[in-house]
């Protein structure tokens, strides 16, 4: 895949996609089998656009009050959605929701599925609940603070655990067990872990990042940033972490054995005003999509200078983005439940 500078006049958007307002708060987004579109929305909705028909669109109610967060489930046929009615619930593209778990007065945010282990994890408050494929219960892990953030390892064995005072690492198949504390004073809100199991990095309330190497738990810092970082992916290969935060999406690189230590990050797609939102890593290839709080959407290549517009400013703040597995269909999602579509495999067709 090769992209090259675009017209700021036009965008991705306008020339082959498509768009809908959903009228909601887009929480997230996901592509399903089918290639149809989920998204969750602030007012308890998730809505299924696309497929068979790119006009079919379903809305489902799943919450009572807001959806907090989602992911696809195993199988990729159904969508995994948190709120803050208590209730994990998985929902087909037919409308047809199954209560995983519904703890009262327990918001479940955030959640994480390994389909290496066929295991989903859920926070319910301080509390993080797994599930296998049939919704059975299978373990459970009290934290002393709320959980901000969770991630599965590659192989789905052990689970990070993001709060207050650091990360903890649980091995999901053993009982009874103490985690491996790894600590860092402040308020730990988000966490993923890289592709190849060597790093975990969370996003703190102070506007930085603090990484641990999994083998020896050393510490990395990184900071800097003008804002808050609420979005984290990882480029294909894990050799780079790209963020949000800053006007320019971020890139840490993690090449080596002392990860970002000593090196400055990648500064990718200046230009464009305020500040990124949400970042993406396209599945196969050293590319980010990147949503703005104005709405524009852009992407970003790693050995590239100029970025490409997907999305001119409007419909308020990106707040969710997407690819699809093969990497040929981008979603975008806005503050305002503007959902927009690309596909990308023909964005190169004469106008």
């Amino acid at each position: 895949m090769s992209f090259s500078a675009e017209q700021r006049e036009t965008s991705l958007l306008d020339r082959i996609g498509t768009r809908r307002m959903l009228d909601a708060y887009v929480v997230g987004v996901a592509f399903l089998e089918g290639g149809v579109l989920a998204a969750a929305l602030g007012d308890g909705r998730v809505a299924f656009v696309g497929g068979a028909s790119a006009d079919a669109s379903r809305f489902v109610s799943v919450h009572d009050g807001a959806c907090l967060s989602l992911a696809a489930d195993l199988g990729g046929e159904r969508v995994l959605t948190g709120g803050d009615d208590g209730l994990l619930a998985s929902t087909d593209t037919a409308g047809e929701t199954t209560a995983v778990a519904n703890v009262a007065g327990r918001w479940v945010e955030p959640i994480a599925v390994s389909v290496a282990s066929g295991l989903r994890a859920a926070a319910f408050g301080k509390t993080v609940r797994l599930f296998t494929r049939d919704d059975s219960a299978v373990g459970t892990f009290d934290h002393p603070n709320t959980v901000g953030g969770l991630a599965f390892d590659p192989k789905g064995r052990r689970l990070a655990t993001a709060h207050y005072g650091g990360a903890s690492l649980w091995w999901t198949k053993a009982g009874g067990q103490q985690p491996k504390r790894l600590a860092w004073s402040g308020s730990h809100l988000s966490l993923t872990w890289s592709p190849d199991g060597k790093y975990i990095v969370t996003a703190m309330q102070q506007n930085e990042l603090h990484g641990w190497r999994v083998a020896d738990g050393a510490d990395m810092r990184m900071s800097g940033y003008p804002a808050k970082v609420r979005s984290m992916t990882w480029l294909p290969r894990g050799r780079y972490l790209a963020t949000s935060g800053a006007e320019p999406v971020v890139c840490w690189p993690f090449h080596g054995k002392d990860g970002p230590m000593g090196k400055a990050p990648l500064d990718l797609g200046w230009g464009f005003a305020g500040v990124v939102t949400v970042v993406a890593a396209h599945p196969r290839h050293d590319v980010v999509a990147a949503g703005y709080e104005d709405g524009a959407t852009i992407l970003v290549q790693i050995d590239r200078a100029h970025p490409v517009l997907v999305k001119q400013p409007g419909e308020g703040a990106v707040t969710a983005l997407a690819w699809s597995a093969d990497g040929q269909h981008l979603a975008l999602g806005t503050e305002s439940g503007f959902v927009g579509r690309v596909r990308l495999s023909d964005w190169r067709a004469p106008t």
